[in-house]
């Protein structure tokens, strides 16, 4: 048995697979959050899943191209990642208070005199949870966002990882 451990290089076609997975992981456990555990989300809950249904299509152009070109999904799925890491410090800072949330959705609206009518009028047509009250799942000290943030960080690490490892296997 050799002592030296023999070089694997990584796939495009195995990041893509991980894009995938990952997204719909993180899509199922929001939609279990939503739908079972009946959390309602905030506007920038809703901002924090786009770029995971980014990050499948893009897992799926990436396994379907030629790794001449599918190169360009994995670079394209991590910046779709680093968006996400963003998204979730973004929404942690405004959980937390360090900064006022940038979605006017997650604001009262603000009026100034008239009638009870323009009032009305003024008020949302539906309502919204505040983007900076946080869930908390089984008692957990940290948030939902913060769990995603963290969860995003960790694919984004283990692609980077992968992403380095398919480069140097051009050689």
């Amino acid at each position: 048995m050799p002592l030296n451990r023999t070089y694997r290089p990584v796939s495009t076609s195995a990041l893509g697979g991980l894009y995938v997975l990952a997204g719909l992981v993180a899509l199922g456990v929001v939609w279990f959050a939503e739908h079972w555990l009946k959390l309602a989300p905030c506007e920038l809950c809703l901002w924090e899943r786009r770029p995971w249904w980014v990050l499948i299509g893009l897992g799926i152009v990436t396994i379907v191209l030629p790794k001449r070109y599918a190169r360009y999904g994995v670079f394209f799925g991590l910046l779709c990642l680093m968006t996400s890491i963003g998204l979730a410090v973004l929404h942690a800072g405004v959980e937390h208070k360090f900064w006022p949330s940038p979605a006017p959705e997650c604001r009262a609206p603000v009026f100034h005199g008239g009638n009870f009518k323009d009032w009305m009028s003024a008020m949302p047509a539906r309502p919204n949870k505040p983007c900076d009250s946080p869930d908390y799942l089984f008692g957990l000290p940290i948030s939902m966002t913060e769990l995603g943030g963290l969860y995003a960080v960790v694919v984004f690490v283990v692609a980077l990882v992968g992403s380095f490892r398919m480069g140097r296997s051009r050689r």
